[in-house]
């Protein structure tokens, strides 16, 4: 049978059912696009009059007819051939008067573990399959094509319990986390009418890392159309109350201090108190240089709760999306970013959800790509997806197009 449009309820209850599928297929990224003034389109295919693969397709007016896309889907039941429904996607397309279809699946190509090691075989047959059909393949890409990853960072939460969340982060991870829950920082979710403040950190960090931001409008509408499964967390700090509470810290080392102290000069030989000796004068060392910070912080931001970073979060049926996030450099040192990833797999946990989806890496295992630095802290593994491929229903008509885009200069 041909591909069918589905009704918005019926692909909410297969969104539901399928084991595996990308936040980019649930309904409520729909109701989103929908915002944003694309022409949603639900199609499904059935076997035997089950079905069994559906996808979100969405499309947008070009110059001589529509583009068309469908990203990181189609859903499926496990183990469906997806070779028919790509087949027949050909001729939806071409029905509907589809100049372009760009098709990014969601099936993986390759795994990898934390540090870029292949733990499975490539799936070359997938992409030669695609391309027997006509599909234009752009190639195995590193880096952000398009503006967005083929290859994701991912962890799975299905063994991981609240108890020994921390426990599964690398060694670095949990000693980032035990640093920055040390400077007192408070982590609390946005309301619609502050996400000015999430745009701002976006903004700022765009700027600084020259990727593209998103408008205030967009963040909005994501808020609307996902409700409670948005969250935009952000971590802020209040350098009076950080300043106190070093202060109380330095009353406790210098009591420590003076205790060892005593006691050497009992014992004198004493090894283990000379050992302890040395770790309390470096502490307060390391206490004195954080004050000295912290009243010249305080000095600047007075009596105000200061933002430090922030990250929107997504919760679905499948995963947890760590979709887009920023910092203040100037506050670097306090480690905001590790508590917001702590936090939204706490609640991943609470939600029982089986995947954390930290999103794009560039594919590049040189040292280079901080981003994966960042994201190898928590201990996950990698997944390279097929990349992007491009149909033309019409090859003839769009080449034409093109040529006349490019010699009226409209292009």
């Amino acid at each position: 049978m041909a591909l069918e449009e589905l009704g918005l309820e019926e692909y909410q209850a297969f969104y539901q059912e399928v084991k595996k599928a990308s936040f980019m297929q649930d309904p409520k990224m729909a109701v989103l696009l929908e915002k944003r003034g694309y022409q949603v389109y639900y199609l499904g295919k059935r076997v035997d009059g089950k079905l069994v693969v559906a996808t979100i397709a969405y499309t947008k007016p070009m110059f001589g007819g529509l583009y068309m896309e469908i990203n990181s889907g189609p859903i499926s039941m496990e183990g469906v051939q997806l070779t028919d429904f790509y087949q027949e996607l050909r001729g939806f397309a071409k029905k509907k008067g589809v100049l372009e279809l760009l098709l990014k699946p969601y099936d993986s190509y390759q795994v990898f573990d934390s540090k870029g090691e292949a733990i499975s075989e490539p799936r070359e047959d997938a992409i030669q399959g695609l391309r027997e059909l006509g599909y234009h393949f752009d190639g195995l890409q590193t880096g952000y094509p398009g503006g967005e990853p083929d290859w994701l960072y991912v962890k799975d939460m299905e063994k991981v319990t609240q108890a020994d969340l921390t426990k599964s982060f690398s060694s670095k991870g949990r000693q980032l986390v035990k640093k920055a829950h040390s400077f007192g920082i408070h982590l609390r979710a946005l309301t619609r009418e502050e996400l000015s403040i999430f745009k701002e950190i976006t903004e700022k960090t765009s700027s600084r890392r020259s990727f593209s931001d998103k408008p205030l409008d967009y963040y909005q509408d994501l808020y609307d159309s996902f409700g409670s499964d948005a969250e935009f967390m952000i971590a802020t700090l209040n350098f009076t109350e950080y300043e106190h509470q070093l202060q109380e810290e330095l009353k406790k080392v210098a009591d420590d201090l003076s205790q060892v102290q005593k006691m050497l000069m009992e014992s004198p030989d004493s090894a283990k108190q000379k050992r302890r000796l040395q770790e309390l004068e470096r502490q307060k060392g390391t206490i004195d240089q954080r004050i000295s910070e912290a009243e010249e912080l305080k000095e600047q931001y007075g009596e105000e709760d200061v933002v430090l970073a922030g990250s929107l979060f997504l919760y679905t049926s499948h995963e947890t999306v760590y979709l887009f996030s920023g910092s203040y450099t100037e506050f670097n040192r306090f480690y905001a970013p590790v508590l917001l990833q702590e936090y939204a797999m706490q609640e991943t946990l609470r939600r029982d959800l089986p995947l954390y989806n930290f999103l794009g890496i560039q594919g590049i295992f040189d040292g280079s790509d901080g981003v994966l630095r960042f994201k190898q802290n928590f201990n996950g593994f990698i997944e390279r997806k097929m990349g992007t491929f491009r149909y033309y229903p019409s090859p003839g008509k769009y080449k034409l197009i093109q040529w006349l885009k490019k010699i009226t200069r409209r292009g």
